[in-house]
Parts: structure tokens; sequence; C-alpha cells
């Protein structure tokens, strides 16, 4: 990992000259996340799409300077998302901070075929880095808490791309990818264990690359070295070192994200939309300003380290 943590984050993207595009800017909480990003001098400015006469209201009740950003007046809300896309696809704006908006239409709008965000073959899919410094020794992600309601096994593998893509970016070479189901051992009543056998033998093929995939394994495994061997689980290098952690569903993986995020003592996340050809952020509703903060700098660095690569 090129960062340690949150703050050695924010010191790499300090000074970054980033636009973001903000459909539905007419929301307090992302404002909050302006502000602080204009503060921390890690956004330059931006476009602000949405209902002007609101967002000036917003914008004047958290004090963000609003000459540093473009309007651009809307009300439909498909209109709002699909504007606010389309000024990406132009290049006006690095990456879009998802506002007041709802995701179906945020999602449709990234997902014209005219735009191509997405390569063909491939899927969208939710990923939340964490700071658990009280409970974890390293950051590591949870995937697809947001996006895919029930994936098929090929639909994990595509999650799972998406992921280490994503992990690669931030510098981790060969992440330990945990497939985290209910119980740790296969059980043909249990679906989650049969696509965890299944992802486990597609990464020894090849099929999943640049990856170790473990599992099944529960959380007590994925998250402690000792609990696995107590549980008999030993010779893995996933227990205790993950790096990502694929959960089976929605029903699983959204609780799990907001669990960690209400509960977590001294947390500190960001999230990320995985999959598109730049990078999105995709907060929920009820994230506060500073994890949206903290993904709009992750965005900020997944931008830097992509046109590296290029």
């Amino acid at each position: 990992m090129k960062f340690r943590n949150f703050d050695e984050l924010m010191r790499l993207v300090k000074d970054k000259p980033n636009r973001i595009v903000v459909p539905g800017a007419n929301n307090e909480e992302v404002m909050e996340a302006i502000k602080m990003g204009l503060e921390h001098r890690i956004i330059s400015g931006g476009i602000l799409v949405g209902p002007r006469t609101q967002i000036e209201a917003v914008a004047a009740k958290v004090g963000v300077e609003t000459s540093l950003f473009e309007f651009i007046d809307k009300s439909d809300p498909a209109d709002i998302a699909n504007t606010a896309v389309d000024m990406i696809k132009a290049g006006k704006g690095d990456f879009l901070v998802k506002g007041l908006v709802d995701t179906k239409f945020f999602m449709k709008a990234i997902l014209r075929k005219e735009i191509g965000a997405v390569a063909e073959g491939t899927v969208l899919s939710h990923f939340v880095l964490f700071e658990l410094p009280t409970k974890f020794s390293k950051l590591f992600a949870v995937t697809d808490a947001a996006i895919m309601i029930k994936p098929t096994l090929e639909e994990k593998a595509k999650i799972l791309n998406n992921a280490i893509g994503v992990m690669r970016l931030l510098g981790v070479e060969k992440p330990n990818v945990s497939v985290i189901c209910p119980v740790e051992k296969v059980n043909p009543k249990i679906q989650s264990t049969l696509d965890a056998e299944a992802l486990v033998k597609m990464n020894r093929e090849g099929k999943i690359a640049n990856a170790v995939v473990e599992g099944p394994y529960d959380i007590y495994i994925t998250f402690s070295k000792k609990l696995a061997e107590e549980k008999g689980i030993t010779g893995g290098v996933v227990p205790g070192a993950v790096d990502i952690a694929l959960l089976p569903d929605l029903d699983s993986a959204n609780p799990t994200y907001k669990a960690i995020s209400f509960f977590g003592e001294a947390m500190k996340s960001a999230t990320i939309l995985a999959g598109a050809n730049f990078p999105v952020i995709l907060p929920s509703r009820t994230d506060s300003p500073v994890t949206k903060l903290h993904s709009i700098a992750l965005a900020s660095f997944l931008k830097s380290q992509a046109s590296v690569c290029v």
C-alpha cells in the first residue's frame, strides 16, 4: 500500500488541481465535504449540477466559495445525472461525486453506451476502503456493498477483478482476498460456500489473477490468524492479513459495511464505484462529510495512479 492510513492519503493528494462534478449538489453533507476538500487543497473547484437556488442556499449555509464553481441549473433527476456524466466525458471535470440524486439515475447515466465508461463484459461494483486502527493493523476493502444484489459466480469474479485492480493501483501488487461465508467449510446447502470454492479454483487456474484468493472463511478467520488456527485453518496467507473481503450478496455486504461504519472505533473510510474508466464517488446518503472527503481523496489518488500506469 502506498499509504498506511487516511492521513497519509490526504498528504499525498494535497495541491492536486482536481475539478469535481457533483450531480445533486444541493446536499449539505456533500457541500461540507466540498468545503473540507477546498480547505485541504485536494480539489480546486468544479461543476455543481442541480437546482441552482437550492445549491446556492446550501453553499451559503456551509460557507463554500461558489466563485470557484460553475453552475448548471437542472431540476429533473435523470437530466442532472446525465449532464454530470456528460461533463466528465467532455473532459470538464476529473471525477464524479454523487450528491442528492437517486442511485438508479446515477448508475443509468454512467452506463449509457455512448459514454463508454464501462468496458464490455465488465460490471460496476462498490468498493469501500476501511481504516480501523484499534482493531486491524492495515487498510482493507469490503465489496460489493451497494450495487450487485445477488451476484452470480461469474459476477463475483468480475467484482473481485474490479477490487483487485483498485488495490493494485493503491500499491498492493498481489492482494489477499477472503471470500467470506457464514461457515468455513464447503456446504452444498450454502451457495456462498460453493461459490467460494469455485473462486479459489479460478484463482489457482489464473482466471482471477494478481491475487491470493482463499475461502470459504468467516469473519473471524478473515481478520484473525489466531482465531483461524483455533478453527483449524492453517497454511493460508489471508487470515489476519486480508486486503479484500468479498461478501456473498447485498443482504450481507451492505449491513456489514454500515455496521463497521457505525460501530467501528476510530473508523475512517472511503467509497468509490469500481469498474468505470474514471473515478466515481458513490457514498451512502448517511455517510459523514469526512467519509465523503476521504472518498474524494481516494478518487484523486486513483486518478493520478491510473494516469501513471497508462
